[in-house]
């Protein structure tokens, strides 16, 4: 900082004293740059020049100029540095501008742009190039009148600091000087700056009791402007340090406080603003003197922001920055009544459900934390009611009840007390309490519905008010409890509904009349905001039926409803047809979720598919199905069927059923296939066969155990050879044909139709004493034995020679020691032929016995 005496009189214009000591500090910048060897000591009177060791370079105007101006160039070559191989150029920025081969040259440049433009002059030789010297030109603005300077020191003990605004850039450096005079010195205090809009410039220690004038200078290569004076006495430019304060709160007070701050020394005059933290206005009070302050009509349970701001005189000075301070008044007893609705619902066994909900107070009728609520039932049907009373922190509350009229009260507690009691009324007769008429409501948009009403009619009782209930009709019990609700006062008939209400959403809206704190009826329509046509069809089932089909679906989910189903679509369509489908329409009004569809013709292919619509438009398929229903002989061969399957395996399970069935088939079945197979043993051949025992002279013990046991005998290894031969001699045929037998006819033979080859065992040496009597012979002479019997079963299955032995053992007893075989009753589906397996037991057996029961169907 420069300061300087000044030498005016007492009574001379302050602004006649500052700029004679302006130019003086001019000079003396001036002479200050010069001695630092700023100004160049080869520049010309009229213009800027360079002199190098090689050569000059010169511009026929100073070094710096503004934009627009035109400029020439020189360059001069020393004579020791000319050469008629070399071009001499002037170049801009390393592009060359001119040249020549001579020992100077010139150019033109116009400027166009602010800044530092560098031109230089070189030599062009083969061996390459060589700088002679170079020029600077910069272009830019001379400085703009200093304005709006202002000073301001913080505290009372700080410096003052003075800002202004320069105006436009100048591009160039810029030099400004703040001088400061009080009458009797003058100071002065400079900056240089380059291209910020404002300056700032800090002062020295002023004290309370002089008067200070400023004033602003600048100046450039360019030119040089003054700002207007300022004048100032420090107690007008002296801002406070923000004041320190606390807030306490009178005995507990939930609506008082006090306010305490400390400031500097000499500030006197304070003023506050507080507002709640929900709200964007202020309350102010003004004029605050001392060190205290009071308020009073706050809210309880409200956190207040407080905002004190001091300065030191009333009327001149500035004010302090605003000091901040945070608080909440403590709790009060709640003033809010309750918002309480219910519903009622039967519980059978003379009960009934109660559900409670109510809106939670607000902050300002809450007045403090909520710890509980108080839900009091009190039974009005009794002549000595109890009260039962049950506490809850939720906002809802359900209890099954006996099925009585109550009065029920709830109230909300904080820690300071309860509030005002909310009462209600159930009533189980409602019948005479009419609801609301003409219930409509209309899609706003943006998320509201317009309710709208009119008054019940033919009612006795007086209305005080009315309750509008909504819900999603889709909502998720657990999610949502209890529907969103709205009273109103008996006056209104229409409201428009936001709360809780979405878009695309269909809602189940509800009206009710109060009649002294009791619901009547309810007037129910369902709404919406806005809609679109659904995003997806029904999901549909189909179950087919003897003349129709069964058509059933379900509901679409709530998420692609976007909107009131206002109906569905069924469409019916033979399949490959180009007839327009048939369609049946069915409105949602009547809840229906099934359809059945006659007039379909038997055999007949359909497709059938659904659509369900909504205020907006109709939506896409849902899934289709291909149907056919079956011909009339079709379903009856199958139910017939069915139906004997079932009454037979009913009949067939019970043993008295089953015996009449027997005795029924018995007498259906042709007789023979009832007729018991009869025991060879018996036969007359068998018993007249003994009379030839002693000429046989067989032993017996070779073909039959002994009588007295019926272990299997151990068998004998006989070893046989077989040739074929041409003769028939054991071949089976029938041995005996009897007229007498009514049809029936026996035959002895290995298998119908087939004739087997025939093979005659040879005599082995192992044989002993068999080979006196062959078995041919045995066999004929059984033969002889029985020509002359009658009534004998008409044939007699030979067994196959690989299995059996052929002949026939005889037994020691009597036919009448031989028991008959039991008669087994026949299948009722009779298999085409019957193969009995006899025991090796009694005087006479045989191995197989094979019935050829091909006689017997031919």
């Amino acid at each position: 900082m420069h300061a300087a005496r000044g030498s005016t009189e007492p009574g001379s214009k302050m602004l006649f004293a500052i700029v004679p000591a302006a130019i003086w500090l001019l000079a003396h910048l001036a002479a200050e740059a010069s001695s630092k060897g700023d100004v160049t000591a080869g520049r010309l009177a009229h213009g800027a020049a360079e002199l190098c060791d090689k050569g000059n370079m010169t511009a026929n105007t100073s070094s710096h100029v503004q934009p627009g101006s035109s400029i020439t160039l020189s360059c001069q070559l020393k004579p020791q540095q000319y050469s008629k191989q070399c071009r001499i150029a002037i170049f801009f920025n390393s592009s060359e501008r001119n040249s020549s081969y001579s020992s100077s040259v010139s150019t033109r440049f116009l400027v166009h742009t602010y800044g530092k433009h560098m031109f230089t002059c070189k030599t062009l030789c083969e061996y390459g190039k060589k700088l002679i010297c170079g020029i600077d030109i910069e272009s830019g603005n001379p400085p703009d009148e200093p304005r709006n300077v202002s000073c301001i020191q913080q505290g009372t003990d700080g410096h003052p600091i003075c800002t202004w605004d320069k105006g436009r850039l100048t591009y160039i450096n810029t030099t400004y000087v703040v001088q400061l005079s009080n009458g009797t010195d003058v100071f002065y205090v400079s900056k240089e700056s380059l291209d910020t809009n404002f300056g700032s410039l800090a002062l020295s220690k002023l004290n309370f009791d002089s008067t200070y004038t400023i004033v602003v200078a600048a100046f450039n290569e360019l030119g040089s402007a003054f700002s207007q004076p300022l004048v100032f006495m420090l107690i007008d430019i002296v801002k406070p340090h923000p004041p320190k304060f606390s807030v306490e709160f009178e005995h507990s007070s939930a609506t008082n406080c006090t306010l305490s701050w400390y400031a500097e020394a000499q500030v006197q005059h304070c003023r506050l603003r507080y507002r709640p933290l929900t709200r964007h206005s202020w309350s102010m009070v003004e004029n605050l003197k001392g060190e205290k302050c009071s308020l009073y009509g706050l809210e309880p349970y409200t956190t207040y922001e407080f905002q004190l701001s001091c300065k030191i005189h009333p009327k001149r000075g500035l004010w302090s920055n605003w000091s901040t301070y945070q608080n909440r008044t403590p709790e009060a007893v709640p003033t809010g009544v309750l918002d309480v609705w219910y519903q009622q619902q039967d519980g059978g066994s003379q009960q009934q459900n109660i559900s409670l909900f109510w809106k939670a107070l607000s902050k300002s009728e809450a007045r403090g934390r909520i710890l509980q609520y108080t839900v009091t039932f009190e039974a009005l049907d009794q002549q000595n009611p109890v009260a039962e009373t049950h506490l809850t922190t939720q906002t809802n509350y359900a209890r099954v009840m006996p099925r009585v009229n109550y009065k029920i009260t709830v109230t909300a507690e904080n820690s300071r007390g309860r509030s005002p009691p909310t009462s209600i009324v159930t009533d189980l007769g409602i019948q005479d309490l009419p609801p609301p008429q003409a219930v409509s409501a209309i899609a706003m948009g943006n998320s509201s519905i317009l309710i709208s009403w009119k008054p019940p009619t033919s009612s006795t009782a007086s209305i005080n008010g009315y309750v509008v209930e909504w819900a999603d009709t889709q909502r998720n019990a657990r999610l949502e409890p209890h529907p969103a609700w709205e009273k109103l006062p008996a006056s209104s008939l229409s409201t428009v509904i936001a709360e809780h209400v979405k878009d695309e959403v269909c809602y189940q809206i509800s009206v009710f009349a109060l009649y002294q704190d009791r619901a009547g009826q309810a007037a129910s329509v369902k709404g919406y905001s806005s809609a679109k046509a659904p995003s997806a069809g029904p999901q549909m089932f189909t179950t087919l039926h003897a003349n129709g089909i069964l058509v059933s679906w379900e509901a679409i989910p709530a998420h692609q409803q976007r909107g009131c189903i206002t109906g569905y679509h069924i469409y019916l369509q033979k399949r490959d047809s180009q007839v327009d489908p048939r369609v049946y329409a069915i409105s949602s009004m009547t809840a229906q979720r099934s359809l059945y569809i006659t007039d379909l013709q038997p055999g007949e292919h359909y497709v059938l598919w659904m659509t369900a619509s909504t205020a907006a438009g109709e939506g896409p398929w849902g899934n289709s199905e291909l149907i056919c229903l079956e011909s009339a002989g079709e379903w009856m061969t199958v139910v017939l069927t069915c139906s004997i399957f079932i009454f037979s395996a009913c009949i067939c399970s019970m043993p008295p059923a089953r015996k009449a069935l027997h005795s029924l088939l018995t007498i259906l079945i042709p007789q023979w296939q009832s007729k018991a197979i009869p025991d060879p043993a018996n036969a007359t051949w068998a018993k007249k066969y003994t009379s030839v025992k002693a000429e046989l002279r067989w032993p017996s013990s070779l073909f039959l155990p002994s009588t007295s046991t019926f272990e299997e005998p151990e068998p004998t290894q006989v070893e046989e050879a077989f040739v074929k031969r041409s003769t028939l001699a054991l071949q089976d045929k029938a041995l005996f044909s009897s007229t007498g037998s009514k049809g029936q006819d026996w035959a002895l033979g290995s298998s119908r139709g087939h004739e087997e080859p025939r093979y005659k065992p040879l005599p082995s040496a192992a044989d002993g004493e068999v080979r006196e009597q062959q078995p041919p012979d045995l066999y004929r002479r059984m033969v002889e034995a029985m020509e002359h019997t009658q009534n004998v079963p008409g044939y007699i299955a030979n067994p196959n020679p690989s299995t059996a032995p052929p002949y026939l053992p005889l037994g020691a007893g009597t036919a009448e020691d031989v028991p008959e075989l039991e008669c087994h009753p026949l299948s009722v589906f009779p298999t085409t032929c019957l193969a009995p397996m006899f025991p090796y037991e009694g005087n006479l057996t045989l191995d197989t016995v094979k019935i050829n029961c091909g006689s017997l169907t031919g």
